[in-house]
């Protein structure tokens, strides 16, 4: 009885234990209340005006400004954060070292630079919560580690630079992600939905579904024992899709937290969503649909297209999936054909 409730009493005490969060670079001026001097900022003309907003290094629709019904809207999705350098050599190329932000193990690296708009790109694995969690280290100038290798908060990985698409040696950056997998089976999705970069499996940036990694750092900075799940779970839902029961979906046995209750009997799956398309909440239901619908949405003046970087189409409380929505709902659900795996050769005598 003592062992049993000495047990409970660590595993408790495990379960209560904080994530060791760490910023990736030496650029701390997230929690300084500077956060020009934190985000890269991007280029922008609108309307005859040039300006370098930093918000645009910020996680969600940042970018793309449009004047709709005489509002100015941002419309395209930028899915992580980009860090700028704290130190430069003399010609002005990026010093900054490249680190871990927390304990985990490194999945996967891109060491080619002209295989992704990402450049050279480093993925981690975290274990939180009986789930694998990723974060993304993008831009780099370097990579010096390799799948395989644990890592602990604050690991070098690599060093900042200014590799892939649309960025140069005055923008070098670090674009950092934290997302959850999508599918182990992306490539098979990706057969089934025209094709794209074949280069980095199941590891390519459209199958990591990404969360405002800088909004968990400061939540985390405030609460050092917050969970990840109860991060997700106060992520505002945009909308909602109904689809389909055919078992437990994939994603949902890897992310177990995210089920919001009992699967047993349920005809369907009530899919909640933020704006930027990122899974929220997977509740059974017992509703009879052929095929994923929208079931609830925040009502808009603006076209849903606008808002939701075009998953959902119609305004006002009319909505519909697009035909990207239902490709990212197929992705999440295993609703595509999924290529057997080749039979192991005999071994050789």
């Amino acid at each position: 009885m003592i062992r049993q409730i000495l047990t409970a009493l660590i595993l408790a005490t495990t379960l209560r234990a904080g994530i060791d969060l760490r910023l990736p670079t030496e650029n701390h001026h997230l929690f300084s209340g500077q956060p020009d001097r934190f985000y890269m900022y991007v280029d922008r003309t609108f309307e005859g005006v040039a300006s370098k907003p930093w918000e645009a290094g910020s996680f969600g629709l940042v970018r793309n400004a449009l004047r709709i019904q005489g509002e100015v809207v941002l419309t395209k999705f930028h899915e992580g954060i980009d860090i700028q350098p704290i130190n430069r050599d003399k010609a002005g190329n990026p010093l900054d070292l490249v680190c871990s932000i927390a304990e985990g193990q490194v999945a996967y690296i891109s060491p080619l630079a002209n295989r992704s708009n990402y450049g050279k790109y480093i993925v981690v694995a975290h274990t939180w919560e009986n789930s694998t969690i990723y974060s993304l280290y993008a831009h780099l100038a370097e990579i010096t580690c390799k799948p395989g290798d644990p890592v602990k908060p604050g690991s070098v990985l690599g060093r900042m630079g200014y590799t892939g698409a649309g960025i140069n040696r005055v923008r070098a950056h670090l674009h950092l992600e934290l997302a959850m997998l999508m599918s182990p089976h992306f490539t098979d999705w990706q057969k089934a939905h025209g094709g794209g970069d074949p280069f980095h499996g199941a590891f390519n940036g459209m199958n990591l579904t990404g969360c405002d990694v800088a909004g968990f750092f400061l939540a985390h900075k405030t609460n050092p024992e917050i969970r990840f799940s109860d991060y997700i779970a106060s992520t505002p839902v945009y909308f909602k899709v109904t689809t389909p029961a055919r078992g437990t979906p994939d994603f949902v046995t890897r992310h177990p937290w995210i089920l919001k209750g009992d699967a047993d009997g349920a005809t369907a799956w009530e899919i909640s969503f933020s704006a930027t398309g990122q899974p929220v909440a997977f509740t059974p239901v017992r509703r009879v649909v052929d095929a994923p619908v929208v079931t609830s949405i925040r009502p808009s003046k603006i076209p849903h297209r606008y808002l939701t970087r075009n998953l959902i189409s119609g305004q006002d409380n009319q909505a519909t999936l697009t035909g990207g929505g239902r490709s990212l709902v197929a992705l999440l659900m295993g609703d595509f054909p999924i290529a057997p795996k080749p039979d192991h050769a005999p071994a050789a005598n």
